[in-house]
């Protein structure tokens, strides 16, 4: 009976390990960036899992109010932690931002441009596609 539990176990982690995540368009989910190399597992994607505390599912395009206002709300995207890899995000570059603070840079009119190619479906459990359309980047429509 353990080689049968033992076969199902690594059958089920090798389907999950090769379906891709979906955007909230259904589709694929698309590489956010790698130049910064962003999302929470650094793999450039907007993957998310049980370690995602943040959830960092919406892919962003900086801009210069955004990142003011997040740093203003206690969240410093722009300043390089070299300790810890981070580069630091400049306006223009693409970054995997946690749901949360984007919804609440909606709300204050601060929120940035969206690549919904590159957003996690799971994002739709915060906010409606239709907001995230608003603000979507040209490309990703």
């Amino acid at each position: 009976m353990n080689e049968l539990n033992t076969s199902v176990d690594s059958s089920v982690a090798l389907e999950s390990e090769f379906m891709p995540a979906k955007n909230v368009l259904g589709t694929d989910l698309q590489t956010c960036s790698t130049d910064p190399l962003t999302g929470f597992y650094r793999d450039g994607c907007c993957n998310t899992g049980a370690e995602d505390m943040g959830l960092h599912l919406v892919c962003i395009e900086a801009t210069a109010e955004f990142l003011a206002f997040s740093k203003a709300a206690g969240n410093d995207l722009s300043t390089p932690i070299p300790q810890w890899g981070f580069p630091g995000v400049q306006p223009g570059e693409r970054w995997c931002l946690c749901v949360e603070r984007w919804k609440e840079a909606l709300y204050h009119n601060a929120a940035p441009k969206v690549n919904l190619q590159a957003t996690h479906i799971s994002a739709l459990e915060f906010v409606d596609l239709e907001q995230l359309q608003e603000y979507a980047v040209d490309d990703s429509i």
